[in-house]
């Protein structure tokens, strides 16, 4: 006791706006039910296994810690099971929390001996007494940024409720024997609130559903709302109103009002049909996307080094298979595993680690690759519970601290949505590389990135080259070339027929285009005709032709298959199609070849003035903008991102879209874009103090809207600023200096290692899931289930890895 009172002063009582760690280590995935239980430090409040509070205590000299113990208990043979109703965790309605319940017991722990005192004791000293309170009774920082996870997000009243006209034609809606006024589906049936007509839902991507006619009523009317018959009863909250116009499903305050207007007692009908979100819900329980996750296959579990699950935090499965197959690389296994301990990791942290990115991603690689969190889920005494927790599956680590570190200030990535797995992958890639910035031999993400140029060929003979970075090669699905055309024109014919019968057609029956890999690549460097493009050869807009080609071949190929596109009025829509895709690639072709014998190179810009006066002529390209904005992107940025490339394609708009996204003018209107803002000499002269040319100083602060700071920023996101002009001109006549010097380069032949599946009607819902080669085996990693994989879906990727192979 004596050496705890010569301690108090190294005890702290928390505030309310402390955090608090007492669910994890911050450097390992130890927690209270761990053996050595969690031991949290008076001082700073941060917790740490047994087996690394030693570190903190020599590395802080903070020596009064509070350990926690949990102990689980007996669960009860008759614990009943109730079917979720709700998208949440952990409320009424939600999925039960099937985790056992557990005995809680603390000791303070004094450093370096391990003195133990029990808690709670009277003895102990005030001070003491009210920080463990204090402790023990606050929201954990875990639980506070996850909470979010349990809820669905709320559904707002719609703009268009409260004003809603309708219209008095007569229509009286009967109780039951609803049929589609347009085909003859008798499910699935939604009731426009205007005027009262009767039509089916939108077809799924399997070809279920409905016929899409209450959409496309919608588009024809504009009628906002409609509410989907079989989902009104007593309870008119749970009813399912969808608006059109806000894309969402919302409440409606006045539907008792809006039904009464076409003769509906809503308090005598029964639920027949699921929800919107039920039905989100039953794919989220009921896994129905049998072919990626292998549902219906007798997967055997695997358990060990790497094959260790990632917890699902809500809708984090993007995140889970992103970084398993990042973490089968060798170059990251290497840079945060077998040369990076933990305690050399956590003595280079700041005074918190759990907000730096290298002892986080450190503590991911530990975790996920040293076997000791891969094993069985906990046992149980008897085997009623069994059904409740088998042992085919693990626990898995929660990436906790990870995400909140690597999404800090994302708006998205720091939500509990789901997301795009590869806005995600670029994202993470490039907080890698700003935590490694002038370390290149730390930094793990650059065997990942490769050089590409553009070759534009002007109408007047003249050619320009346009050189980039980037960490993926995102390729078109040229449709035209499946190699199954009979069997989809008989599918085409089969369909037509069950819709004019009011008939869906089966998953068995559905024939899906078939497309070759190779086309997809040579799709990428085929030709591609650039409209508006203004030429300094004949200081006018022109038709040009661009061609690509990669200037360097990374150590790892990731393939993005552009399978959303855009529909006509904006739509969004996921092709469904399978890519025949080899083990073995070779794009030894696509290396780029430069400038070439009797090639003659585009003048050097005009005036600065002159180039401006150009750009703000240049009216986007509604191509690029909408190829743009089926992958996500906000349609006004696209827009800007066309406009800012020249419009010259899709790969250049979205490289500006990736750099500038975070600009806080990005949101401004075009009209006020950057073309006009006037450079302080003053600012031009403080880049050029930094060593950089007056040149690119003044294209910088141009970019960047005066801003020194971003100014800076965009010279080292843009390397070869001093080498090239804007994209429509080259500034160089001669052959354009590399960009990519320094970067990993290699043969063309790669071996395909990992594929990142994605099920559902867009990047922003849906389920993600991995499969990865490794051991001289595919391995399926689904969140916290690992298994060995019988049909790995290699037809069905959104994004490909691939290793390339040794000469």
């Amino acid at each position: 006791m004596e050496l705890l009172r010569s301690n108090l002063s190294r005890v702290r009582i928390p505030e309310p706006t402390n955090r608090i760690y007492k669910q994890e280590c911050c450097v390992s995935f130890d927690s209270p039910k761990s053996e050595g239980g969690l031991f949290i430090d008076m001082n700073t409040f941060l917790a740490f296994g047994k087996d690394y509070v030693g570190w903190n205590y020599e590395k802080t000299g903070n020596p009064v810690y509070l350990h926690i113990k949990h102990t689980k208990k007996p669960t009860p043979e008759d614990r009943p099971s109730k079917k979720p109703t709700l998208l949440a965790i952990g409320v009424d309605g939600g999925f039960e929390n099937s985790e056992p319940e557990y005995d809680e017991t603390y000791n303070l722990v004094m450093l370096p001996d391990y003195v133990s005192l029990p808690f709670p004791s009277v003895e102990l000293p005030e001070k003491v007494r009210l920080a463990v309170d204090a402790v023990l009774m606050a929201e954990g920082a875990e639980r506070k940024e996850t909470l979010a996870a349990w809820t669905a997000d709320k559904k707002q009243v719609s703009a268009y409720a409260l004003n809603l006209q309708q219209i008095d034609n007569g229509v009286i809606v009967p109780p039951s024997g609803w049929k589609c006024a347009k085909c003859d589906k008798k499910d699935n049936l939604w009731l426009n609130l205007t005027d009262g007509t009767i039509l089916c839902g939108r077809r799924n991507w399997d070809g279920t559903g409905g016929n899409n006619h209450a959409i496309e009523y919608y588009k024809k009317t504009g009628y906002p709302l409609s509410v989907k018959l079989g989902t009104i009863t007593a309870d008119l909250e749970a009813a399912d109103v969808f608006s059109y116009p806000e894309d969402d499903s919302v409440l409606d305050p006045l539907l008792a009002q809006h039904l009464a207007f076409f003769g509906i007692d809503f308090s005598s009908l029964q639920k027949t049909e699921m929800t919107t979100a039920e039905r989100e819900l039953d794919q989220n329980t009921n896994f129905d996307w049998n072919r990626i996750q292998e549902s219906g296959e007798a997967v055997e579990p695997i358990f060990g080094p790497g094959y260790t699950g990632l917890v699902n935090l809500g809708n984090s499965c993007y995140m889970a298979a992103t970084m398993q197959v990042v973490f089968s690389t060798y170059s990251f296994c290497s840079r945060y595993y077998l040369t990076e301990s933990l305690k050399i990791a956590f003595e280079m942290a700041p005074a918190d680690p759990t907000v730096d990115l290298n002892m986080q991603l450190t503590k991911l690689a530990h975790g996920l690759l040293s076997g000791k969190y891969s094993f069985p889920a906990l046992e149980k005494d008897d085997e009623v519970n069994a059904a409740i927790s088998r042992n085919d599956k693990q626990e898995g680590i929660p990436p906790r601290m990870f995400k909140a570190v690597i999404a800090a200030n994302h708006p998205e990535f720091s939500s509990m949505r789901q997301q795009d797995a590869l806005e995600f992958f670029l994202h993470f890639l490039d907080q890698v590389e700003r935590a490694n910035g002038g370390r290149p031999e730390l930094d793990a993400s650059r065997s990942f990135k490769f050089g590409i140029e553009d070759r534009i060929l002007c109408s007047s003979g003249k050619v320009a080259y346009n050189r980039r970075l980037d960490y993926i090669l995102s390729v078109n699905i040229p449709l035209h070339e499946a190699i199954n055309k009979d069997e989809l024109d008989a599918f085409q014919k089969l369909k037509a027929v069950k819709v004019s019968e009011g008939k869906d057609v089966s998953i068995d029956e559905i024939v899906r285009p078939r497309v070759p890999l190779e086309a997809c690549l040579a799709n990428f460097s085929a030709a591609e005709e650039i409209q508006d493009f203004y030429s300094t050869a004949l200081k006018a807009k022109t038709t040009a032709l661009k061609t690509a080609g990669l200037t360097s071949f990374p150590d790892y190929l990731v393939l993005h298959m552009r399978k959303f596109v855009m529909e006509e009025g904006w739509v969004p829509k996921k092709l469904d199609v399978y890519i025949d895709v080899p083990d073995i690639i070779d794009i030894s072709h696509l290396r780029s070849k430069g400038l070439q014998p009797g090639e003659e190179l585009l003048p050097e810009s005009v005036s600065g003035g002159e180039v401006e006066a150009n750009e703000a002529n240049i009216v986007a390209s509604e191509d690029i903008v909408s190829q743009l904005v089926s992958m996500g992107f906000n349609q006004l940025h696209c827009q800007k991102a066309a406009i800012n490339t020249s419009n010259a394609g899709v790969e250049e708009a979205m490289n500006w879209l990736l750099s500038y996204m975070d600009d806080p003018d990005i949101d401004a209107p075009i009209s006020q874009g950057r073309q006009g803002v006037e450079i302080d000499q003053s600012k031009v002269d403080t880049l050029i103090s930094f060593g950089f040319q007056e040149a690119v100083a003044r294209k910088a602060l141009k970019q960047s809207g005066g801003d020194v700071e971003r100014a800076t920023d965009w010279i080292f996101s843009n390397p070869d600023a001093s080498l090239s002009s804007d994209m429509d001109v080259t500034s160089s006549s001669n052959a354009p200096a590399s960009n990519d010097t320094g970067l990993p380069d290699g043969g063309g032949r790669y071996r395909l290692f990992g594929i990142v599946s994605h099920m559902g009607t867009s990047t922003q819902c849906g389920h993600y899931v991995a499969h990865i080669f490794k051991d001289g085996r595919w391995a399926i990693f689904n969140d916290n289930k690992v298994g060995a994989s019988i049909n790995p879906p290699k037809d069905m990727g959104y994004l490909y890895f691939f290793e390339r192979l040794k000469s």
